[in-house]
């Protein structure tokens, strides 16, 4: 069986806290469920953390620097790593985002963030916050543009999206907003870098009439899910759950068109926004 992947620690912070981690460990002798019982967490926990999937929390980095004999690195470290240019809600899930293999994403009722356009993006933005100042609008907006750069490498991740039908309808912007945002995504499936499936409004009833989901694959550790609502989400390692929320998405693949008739649906918009 082959060992573990080895680890950037350039990469991002949390890669280097995991390679850390991962060498404090061995070093101590003590196997991934033997450092996570302590900690009450499963030893796939400890394997996301030294992976780099998962964001170490202080409550980790004390009780590591204890057991670990670590004089305090971890929880140095934490404090650094764990600063992020997006909302606390959403940041574990982003920075797991940047490492995945492949990302399969249900939209209720936006464009996911990996596809949307500087246009497209900045009025969104000003309807979740309208009283802000413009540049605290320019820097979410150019976060939400850095975190699509991931699509900018021909192959990985893999990206699967399922967009509600609605996604098209909602005029986010204006007709020329929504036909350059549309266009873009056109782009993408005609060059062979995303796969998209709309679910029209004809499925009725379907799966995921709960809200949005996001479901995560990665090299050298388990799969994440990531579920979100008005402000907060939740990502989540459980295996029963995580496999519970990739049946929804097949489900909801099976209710949705076909990648052809998608992007035909899909050019139809932008046909329509266009004429306006």
């Amino acid at each position: 069986m082959p060992g573990p992947k080895p680890l950037d620690p350039s990469s991002s912070p949390r890669a280097m806290l995991g390679a850390e981690l991962r060498h404090k460990r061995e070093e101590a002798g003590l196997t991934q469920e033997e450092l996570g019982s302590p900690l009450f967490v499963s030893g796939s926990f400890i394997g996301q953390l030294e992976a780099g999937t998962r964001r170490m929390q202080m409550e980790y980095a004390v009780k590591i620097d204890e057991i670990l004999a670590t004089d305090g690195y971890f929880v140095r470290n934490c404090e650094a790593a764990k600063k992020s240019k997006y909302p606390d809600h959403f940041a574990e899930a982003a920075e797991a985002e940047a490492i995945a293999v492949s990302i399969k994403e249900y939209a209720p009722l936006l464009i996911p963030g990996l596809l949307q356009t500087r246009g497209y993006a900045r009025p969104i933005f000003r309807a979740y916050r309208p009283t802000v100042a413009e540049e605290v609008i320019d820097e979410s907006v150019e976060s939400r543009l850095a975190r699509a750069r991931l699509l900018d490498d021909p192959t990985t991740p893999l990206f699967w999206a399922v967009l509600d039908e609605a996604v098209l309808r909602r005029r986010v912007g204006g007709p020329a907003v929504m036909a350059e945002a549309l266009e873009h995504i056109v782009a993408l499936i005609r060059r062979h870098r995303i796969i998209v499936q709309v679910l029209p409004f004809s499925a009725g009833a379907h799966a995921a009439l709960h809200g949005g989901l996001k479901l995560m694959t990665f090299t050298d550790a388990p799969p994440l899910a990531y579920v979100d609502g008005l402000g907060m989400g939740q990502l989540l390692d459980d295996p029963a759950t995580v496999a519970r929320h990739e049946l929804t998405y097949d489900l909801l693949g099976a209710s949705a068109l076909s990648p052809e008739a998608s992007l035909a649906l899909i050019e139809s918009a932008v046909e329509a926004y266009s004429r306006e």
